[in-house]
């Protein structure tokens, strides 16, 4: 047994690489551990046995943004595996973290609605309202002394939104562009969808030509998002501390190692599942 919990990170686009996460997860103790979408199944057939990729168990997961929708098996195989093992991580108890289309992912799995082309179109660093229930929330609730005027800029690029959330979910930020920004469903498993692992000066290497078919200037939007760089750095900084403190706390714990004893392979186990 390792001391150092292993957060999985499950790349579901080349375009959507981890940023800024391994890096800080690792500084606050985990052993971050970057998973091709492709490679999933192979990599990590169960958080209880995934092999060389978290030889003690998977302790967190984390979902990372993709142009895709999550039930959009045919353009992504691995998907079907990847909620897979969310339903598996909500049973165990095992800490998770969706970005953008990771967070969709889990809002599909927990009953809510996913939308493709919503019209809640975001691009740039953008404002993101906490709610009331953030204030104790242990995710975002080190965010509120970082807010100002309630309000944080977290990185947003995304067409597709959550527009329905899951029955069991407590809503915790929005925005006037798009209504669900963040939610929790149980205890310890987040849905986002802005990015705090991408720094604002990524933004400089979006597809100038697609962002203006959607009415945005790119260098405007850069050039707007390095002003508040520093601002968004310690505030992503401060969320992704507080999710690597819940797998410290609650998955290093809880180990998903139930489902072995009752003698079948949860990942395959889709009860549930939509």
């Amino acid at each position: 047994m390792t001391d150092r919990p292993t957060v999985v990170l499950v790349q579901n686009s080349p375009h959507s690489g981890p940023g800024r996460l391994p890096d800080w997860l690792e500084a606050d103790g985990a052993a971050a551990v970057v998973v091709q979408g492709a490679d999933l199944v192979e990599q990590v057939p169960s958080l209880a046995a995934a092999g060389a990729a978290a030889p003690d168990g998977v302790a967190g997961l984390v979902l990372l943004g993709g142009g895709l929708l999550p039930d959009e098996d045919e353009r992504a195989p691995w998907l079907p595996h990847e909620r897979a093992l969310v339903a598996e991580a909500l049973d165990a108890g095992v800490p998770v973290l969706g970005i953008c289309l990771g967070g969709q992912v889990l809002a599909h799995v927990t009953g809510g609605t996913v939308t493709g082309r919503s019209g809640e179109t975001e691009k740039g660093l953008c404002p993101v309202r906490l709610l009331d229930d953030a204030a104790d929330d242990a995710l975002l609730g080190p965010l509120g002394e970082l807010a100002e005027g309630g309000e944080v800029r977290m990185v947003e690029s995304h067409v597709d939104s959550i527009t329905g959330l899951p029955p069991q979910a407590v809503h915790l930020a929005t925005s006037d562009a798009c209504g669900v920004q963040a939610f929790r469903v149980g205890d310890a498993a987040w849905g986002l969808q802005f990015h705090p692992e991408a720094a604002p000066e990524r933004i400089g290497t979006w597809d100038a030509d697609e962002l203006a078919e959607l009415g945005f200037d790119r260098d405007a939007l850069l050039a707007a998002a390095l002003e508040r760089a520093p601002e968004n750095e310690k505030q992503a900084r401060a969320l992704a501390a507080a999710f690597a403190a819940v797998v410290h706390r609650c998955g290093w714990k809880t180990r998903p190692r139930h489902a072995e004893e009752r003698g079948h392979d949860p990942a395959h186990d889709v009860s549930g599942v939509r």
